[in-house]
């Protein structure tokens, strides 16, 4: 059985993770490899392409402590729900009926690999197909809730971010006081305009629905990972999407609804969420930087982000923030 590891985190849980290790977990469930073993981009997780004589598997390592079984199983049984609804999604492979796996400690899972390539969003109707896959899985999202699994606030993404900065020491002290008075004064923006909004539907979404969570193929979108998978509002899944100026964010997002409501309606009172949505987005990465520091992918990953430069340009992007939220909304 496989523990629930829960507790205080270790800051190198990946250390004793060697190639090998890598390699006898897949042959402990039955996979041979052939040799082939690539370390992809991942740094809350250990993410390895590997090769066999038959196909191509991808493995991922789960950080320990971050979640337990019980909200891992979540995201893997959200995933087969989402494949055995035909939509375009990388699900867990089930090893004797099982798709949390252990190996020496080490809990992981085992996915197909899956052909794509980066997605071009500004290709013809790209955008439009985007935007009816998220709405067929907010549609199955909106079936049932997530029993273990969290739900985006204020207080997880914002309120705790924040304090992982204060904690960290890595604030240079010139700039603490700064920080605290433009992170505090955001959070206040965010809880006000929540407030104002009012209630909005929450159903299980991506939660973390950005280019690099993506791939395309000759059908259209994939999504390839959804260890960040949440309740949450439908809008958390698109606004990520939207770059560029102003008038090109409201055509982008033009096209997406466009897709979507095809197949699912939409409570516009949602978009004017997206702001306060990005500010949290803005004190959340600082955050989980700060708390991850000690791992050492994280200061080979963000060399710069002891820098007392960084720290002046992000605590000017929080001031900017608050103002863009005091304006009127971006989209319409």
């Amino acid at each position: 059985m496989i523990s629930k590891r829960r507790g205080r985190e270790d800051p190198t849980p990946f250390a004793g993770l060697a190639p090998e290790v890598v390699l006898d977990a897949a042959a402990s469930v039955g996979i041979e490899a052939d040799g082939r073993l690539l370390a992809l981009n991942s740094y809350e997780n250990r993410v390895y392409q590997l090769g066999a004589p038959e196909q191509r598997y991808v493995l991922k390592f789960y950080r320990a402590a971050r979640w337990s079984d019980a909200q891992i199983g979540e995201e893997h049984a959200f995933t087969h729900e989402l494949a055995a609804a035909e939509l375009p999604v990388a699900a867990p492979l089930a090893i004797e009926g099982r798709t949390l796996l252990a190996y020496q400690g080490f809990r992981f899972a085992i996915f197909p690999w899956m052909r794509g390539r980066a997605p071009e969003l500004d290709q013809p109707q790209a955008r439009e197909m985007l935007g009816r896959a998220l709405a067929r899985l907010h549609r199955i999202g909106a079936v049932k809730p997530f029993a273990y699994r969290p739900a985006l606030t204020l207080e997880r993404l914002g309120v705790a971010a924040r304090a992982a900065v204060l904690a960290s020491g890595l604030l240079p002290e010139s700039l603490a006081e700064r920080y605290g008075e433009a992170s505090q004064r955001l959070l206040a923006q965010i809880a006000a305009l929540m407030e104002e909004v009012g209630p909005v539907t929450q159903v299980r979404i991506h939660g973390d629905c950005h280019l690099g969570n993506l791939l395309w193929n000759e059908q259209g979108p994939v999504f390839v990972d959804l260890d960040d998978c949440m309740m949450g509002p439908r809008v958390q899944d698109l606004w990520m999407l939207l770059s560029g100026a102003p008038y090109e964010q409201q055509s982008q997002w033009e096209e997406l609804l466009a897709g979507y409501r095809q197949f699912a309606d939409f409570d516009f009172r949602e978009v004017r969420l997206i702001e306060a949505l990005r500010g949290l987005r803005m004190l959340h990465h600082a955050g989980w930087v700060a708390q991850r520091w000690s791992d050492p992918a994280f200061p080979r990953a963000f060399p710069w982000f002891g820098e007392v430069r960084n720290w002046e340009s992000y605590v000017t992007d929080l001031y900017e923030q608050s103002i863009t939220i005091d304006n009127q909304p971006l989209l319409q």
